[in-house]
């Protein structure tokens, strides 16, 4: 599969310096680490958020940021959805206008077809005419998913979405991301701290540390020693006298 992705950036972070150098070819690549080791800065620089004091993004060969000659993209024109662990919607707007925020130059009734669409994908239907203030956290982070897929980006960028949601609903939820990601084609960056989560994606992973890549590749590899470990705890927690 070739590239889609192409990072070369150095970024300082108080007293840590992320640098990352690589090429995404992987429908699902996990961004895997400690806290503070760059993770969540990596993707916002890549969303726009954050510029980089040096380097280079190119996405589907056009090129996003560089510093060398001055180039930058605005966040809105990347083609980029980000839906980070606290979603942030607009106060004085309802659900649906929330998702239909990101969507230009369609008609209303394809507008609202989407709407309704992409409201059904994430169980939130039924939250369509709520205000934000009136959601719990787990339903603004499924109105988020649903705004961020809305305007059918390039590339999805997903800061651990799913802190907020049950076991069940996220397992559903994943399931129904995975299966829209790969119809769609949209490849998707996901942060995760959680090991079971990881496996379960199936996908690449990219562990950094100190704001440096220390591994890359499938999952069975990259994170070998922690299933071991992952398996050891399962099974002393099912051995565990109750």
């Amino acid at each position: 599969m070739c590239e889609y992705l192409q990072v070369h950036v150095e970024q300082t972070l108080g007293e840590l310096t992320l640098r990352v150098e690589c090429g995404l070819s992987a429908p699902w690549t996990v961004l895997f680490g400690p806290s503070g080791a760059g993770k969540t800065s990596l993707l916002r620089i890549l969303g726009g958020l954050t510029r980089p004091n040096r380097g280079r993004v190119v996405l589907y060969q056009r090129t996003l940021v560089d510093t060398d000659n001055g180039t930058w993209v605005n966040p809105a024109r990347r083609q980029i959805g980000f839906v980070t662990q606290r979603p942030i919607l607009f106060p004085k707007m309802n659900v649906s206008a929330n998702v239909a925020f990101g969507l230009t130059g369609l008609s209303k009734q394809v507008c609202d077809e989407r709407v309704a669409q992409m409201l059904a994908l994430f169980e939130a239907s039924d939250l369509a005419k709520r205000m934000p203030a009136d959601l719990s956290g787990g339903e603004r982070q499924r109105v988020a998913l649903a705004r961020a897929l809305a305007p059918q980006p390039r590339l999805l960028l997903l800061d651990e979405p799913f802190a907020a949601l049950d076991t069940d609903l996220k397992a559903l939820i994943l399931e129904r991301l995975n299966r829209w990601l790969a119809e769609q084609k949209v490849p998707a960056l996901y942060v995760s701290h959680d090991v079971a989560e990881v496996f379960q994606a199936a996908a690449d992973v990219m562990v950094i540390e100190s704001g440096r890549i220390k591994a890359h590749g499938p999952v069975q590899t990259v994170l070998a020693d922690r299933r071991e470990q992952l398996l050891r705890q399962l099974d002393a927690s099912s051995t565990r006298p109750r």
